[in-house]
């Protein structure tokens, strides 16, 4: 029978012919891969019908697209030729020129649906680095099984947002920026309301590279905020003070786990330290350790007389000693430090100077973190477990006791994380960007020629 000019022309062919001319032309996909697996074998429509209309799950994934900067994400997921591309099925069309339409516009919005979800997971601008809440750097999240499996379930929207991080500081940022948009704009505040928009949103691009898996309970310490939480089946049970780098020494971000605690703890002086601070004291005055109840110790351990040494031809460079303070009230690190594994040297500690905490902004440490009322939490590590150690007061810190390592049996996650905005009861609360690092985050997210749309 000769073919029916009404007849219509069937559109899995045609997509599979873009899949193959586009692989062969251009990476004109920004989420190629995804959207060919997505495809594979038979290039099945997805989003349109045989009625030549978007099904709902379409319908669905054009909404949230649409709502792309309440997630903090440049609005340029529904460009104007797919926008076009949709409104062109309300017009008339041969069957040919409608199927070949409906393939492009199908390739078009799963590029976009899997591209938005890409960026969810993973971070607008690091695509393709593995995000930190992968277990064992490995990608445990497919975007394309996981889309597939929700088409005709009503469950597109919760399939596109699956890939977020779960962790409360990113959801609780998450939705109060999404309320925040939602709420009339005073007058005469474009530029201060866009500021702000793009402060939140480079924080959730940093949740989204940063973000940890799903922990019961754990400490959090926000850098900017000078603050540590405890924070127990997703709701915060202490709060602590803290004290944290310069800006010339900061605090390096990084997640490790609290698995002991020393009281009286004697204070192994940094390396830098001893070369940058106290080497052009001791060339003034050897007498400067004893002043200050610290001792000089050779390579091998040995204590070592001040006052022997030539401080005249030692250099930082050539410093071959290592000086230690005895445990004290004076001690650097006070009453107690806290222990857990990093690269960098750090800890979590007492000091003796406690009056810096009154201070609205605290970045005075050479990298370490300084804890207020750090033996309450010392208290609350023990209760947990229900033990009770004798924890030392300020007579006994006196005394000069012995350092003694108090080892938990529930070792307890720790995150320290740079969050310049945070959600805090559904609102957005701002944090001066102490260590500068707003900036390049803001430029690269907004200024690359993708334009969000702030209501």
């Amino acid at each position: 029978m000769p073919f029916s000019a009404v007849e219509p022309v069937s559109v899995a062919p045609l997509i599979c012919t873009l899949l193959d001319t586009i692989a062969a032309a251009s990476p004109a996909l920004q989420a190629g891969p995804e959207v060919r697996a997505f495809y594979a074998p038979a290039c099945a429509p997805a989003w349109t019908t045989p009625a030549d209309t978007l099904n709902p799950d379409a319908l669905a994934a054009l909404r949230l697209l649409g709502r792309a900067a309440e997630f903090g994400l440049p609005a340029d997921y529904l460009p104007a030729p797919l926008l076009a591309l949709r409104d062109s099925l309300r017009l008339p069309a041969a069957p040919r020129q409608r199927a070949w339409q409906l393939a492009r516009l199908e390739i078009g919005l799963s590029d976009a649906v899997l591209r938005f979800m890409r960026d969810l997971h993973r971070g607008r601008l690091r695509p393709y680095t593995m995000p930190a809440r992968s277990k064992g750097g490995k990608e445990q999240w497919q975007s394309v099984a996981v889309l597939q499996a929700a088409l005709g379930q009503g469950r597109v929207t919760a399939a596109m947002l699956s890939g977020q991080p779960v962790n409360r500081e990113y959801q609780q940022l998450q939705q109060a920026l999404a309320q925040w948009l939602a709420q009339p704009a005073p007058p005469d505040s474009a530029a201060a309301r866009r500021a702000q928009y793009e402060k939140a949103a480079l924080n959730l691009e940093r949740w989204r590279w940063e973000a940890w898996g799903p922990v019961p309970e754990y400490v959090y310490i926000n850098l900017p905020a000078y603050e540590l939480q405890v924070v127990a089946n997703d709701a915060v049970v202490r709060h602590h003070r803290v004290i944290v780098g310069k800006p010339e020494t900061p605090t390096p971000t990084l997640s490790s786990t609290i698995r002991y605690f020393t009281l009286a703890p004697d204070w192994h002086v940094p390396h830098s330290i001893a070369t940058k601070e106290m080497l052009p004291r001791l060339k003034e005055n050897p007498g400067y350790l004893g002043l200050n109840n610290l001792s000089l110790y050779d390579e091998r351990g040995r204590w070592l007389d001040p006052y022997s040494i030539n401080w005249v031809a030692v250099t930082a460079a050539h410093f071959p000693y290592t000086i230690r303070q005895s445990a004290g009230c004076e001690n650097a690190l006070g009453n107690v430090v806290f222990r857990f594994a990093n690269p960098y040297s750090v800890y979590l500690h007492d000091t003796p100077m406690r009056q810096y905490f009154d201070r609205p902004t605290r970045a005075f440490s050479h990298g370490c973190i300084r804890l207020a009322e750090p033996l309450a939490l010392a208290a609350y590590l023990l209760h947990r477990e229900g033990r009770s150690v004798q924890l030392p007061n300020e007579a006994a810190c006196a005394r000069q006791p012995q350092p003694h390592d108090v080892r938990l049996r529930r070792p307890l996650p720790l995150f320290v994380r740079y969050a310049t905005c945070v959600g805090e009861a559904g609102h957005l609360r701002f944090f001066p960007d102490v260590y500068g690092r707003d900036e390049a985050v803001r430029r690269n997210l907004f200024e690359a020629g993708a334009a969000v749309r702030v209501k």
